[in-house]
């Protein structure tokens, strides 16, 4: 499958659509007061870009965000690949990209949230092949939460 992967607006229809999809299916894993989602409106923010995965029809097959905080931490949020898109590499694809614009941001850490039941391993493997390791809550994430995981990968030495 040929793709290309841009940041873009998060405010398009079938991103939207994307997130949409990343929602309820992230709300079957896991319960709502543990899912810690940026809605669109959100993501369209100046701290935050947006990569968008397209196939060669055009068609917006994955997603995922940089958002930038203070202490030179970026955050990975907003990971999506649509399903008939999976295992062909596309997730890692946009990891890097979220990690090459956070090196040229000057960001020394990225981080992550995700899932912690099994229907997040792939995810898992996505981050850990690109480098990272799990570690602590950070920011204001919930410390012992059985429903996360977090990951963070350090970009300077």
């Amino acid at each position: 499958m040929s793709f290309t992967i841009a940041p873009e607006t998060p405010l398009s229809d079938d991103v939207r659509a994307l997130v949409q999809a990343l929602n309820a299916w992230a709300l079957e894993q896991t319960p709502r007061e543990f899912t810690h989602h940026m809605t669109v409106e959100q993501m369209a923010q100046p701290d935050t870009t947006v990569f968008v995965a397209r196939d060669a029809t055009g068609a917006a097959i994955g997603m995922g965000a940089l958002k930038r905080h203070a202490g030179q931490l970026g955050e990975v949020k907003r990971m999506f690949t649509r399903p008939d898109a999976r295992g062909g590499g596309l997730a890692g694809l946009i990891v890097c990209e979220i990690e090459n614009r956070a090196r040229q941001d000057g960001l020394a850490r990225l981080a992550l949230e995700t899932g912690a039941v099994d229907a997040f391993k792939p995810a898992w493997r996505v981050y850990e092949r690109q480098g990272f390791r799990r570690c602590g809550a950070f920011l204001n994430y919930p410390p012992d939460s059985p429903h996360n995981i977090y990951y963070e990968k350090l970009l300077t030495a």
